[in-house]
């Protein structure tokens, strides 16, 4: 007599395809959040009270300073400077983004090209039209020297790219692979791993590529700073945030860090919102930073970029704290989830890179 077989139920089809449009929520969210980010921070670049000046003490040179005002609107600044070294020191201090020194033959535009080489770009542009009216050629004279390796001055935006890649990237290992691990154990390696990814971050913008020339301790040492507090706050998250972690830490440290950190254009070229959040997002206090180092002797604003990079370190370290006694009453299981769903998460959040 033969023994009759069980067949077993194939499981429901409801519970995958949720499962599967769960996690395929992440990326669609990760492209809406990008698209708004960059086309809202980079389709329409326009000067928003772009500081230049007219040099002269003459009657012609205030009258000139006032009819580019006059043309221009809310889209210029225009200020009137008594000499030449009052521009030059006014550039090299960042307060100003183009001097115009009119001259019958050869007028001249001073700019400072490693402070915004877009925004000394518009300012070339405005003086542009006003030496053509003149009939004569306008003279540009860059009063800052770029890196050997970085013409284009766009180098250190991209070492910010690397930098941030690398932390936020490390957040998602440190979260997933080191759940059952203490609080302490975690913050420790992310300390470390900010370590490593500043040390690959300088030696690849000093010795390899030659954007970073001088100043290389102080750099990584920002680098450093930058990075820690990304992983801190990273780390701190994915107590609360577990799988979110990773579409979380997309829209601090790329979909609003990048936009506002003033790589591509600083906030005379965007609207207030961007532009608002670079007086204080941790991406523009290391890039602003580190120019303030490199080409304008650490003045122009230096301590008030390290004060920003310095906060988000603490801001970390409060969410870290609070992250500790969030798993110390019990609210979150740490390890208590199958060894497979641990693995596909962390697979999950490692496969995600976006720029």
């Amino acid at each position: 007599m033969s023994t009759p077989r069980t067949t077993a139920a194939a499981p429901p089809s409801g519970h995958p395809l949720k499962h599967l449009a769960l996690h395929l929520l992440t990326p669609l969210l990760m492209c809406l959040g990008m698209a708004l980010a960059y086309q809202g921070a980079f389709h329409q670049p326009e000067p928003h009270h772009l500081k230049v000046a007219v040099v002269g003490t003459a009657p012609q040179a205030r009258e000139l300073a006032a009819a580019v005002q006059g043309a221009a609107g809310d889209a210029l600044d225009v200020a009137t400077l008594p000499d030449r070294a009052a521009a030059e020191q006014r550039l090299l201090d960042r307060e100003l983004v183009g001097a115009f020194v009119p001259d019958a033959g050869r007028p001249e535009l001073l700019v400072a090209k490693a402070n915004s080489d877009t925004s000394a770009m518009a300012a070339e542009k405005v003086f542009q039209r006003v030496a053509t009216e003149q009939g004569v050629p306008l003279a540009v004279t860059d009063l800052t020297t770029p890196g050997k390796g970085d013409p284009t001055g766009q180098g250190l935006f991209f070492l910010l790219v690397a930098l941030s890649i690398g932390s936020y990237g490390s957040v998602a290992v440190i979260g997933a692979a080191g759940a059952a691990m203490s609080m302490r154990i975690r913050v420790l390696t992310g300390l470390a791993v900010s370590l490593a990814v500043s040390l690959i971050g300088i030696v690849t913008a000093g010795p390899v590529f030659h954007v970073v020339d001088h100043d290389l301790a102080a750099v990584w040492a920002l680098g450093w700073l930058y990075s820690a507090g990304v992983i801190g706050i990273g780390i701190g998250l994915h107590s609360f945030l577990k799988r979110w972690t990773t579409l979380a830490m997309m829209v601090l440290f790329v979909m609003l860090n990048f936009t506002s950190s003033g790589g591509v254009y600083r906030p005379d070229l965007q609207n207030g919102f961007f532009g608002g959040l670079h007086s204080f997002w941790t991406g523009a206090g290391f890039l602003e930073g580190a120019r303030s180092l490199l080409y304008f002797d650490g003045g122009a604003g230096f301590g008030g970029n390290l004060l920003v990079l310095v906060l988000w370190l603490v801001a970390a370290g409060v969410l870290v704290a609070a992250a500790a006694l969030y798993e110390k009453r019990g609210r979150v299981t740490d390890g208590a989830g199958s060894g497979a769903d641990a693995g596909a998460e962390e697979e999950m959040e490692e496969s995600v890179v976006a720029v």
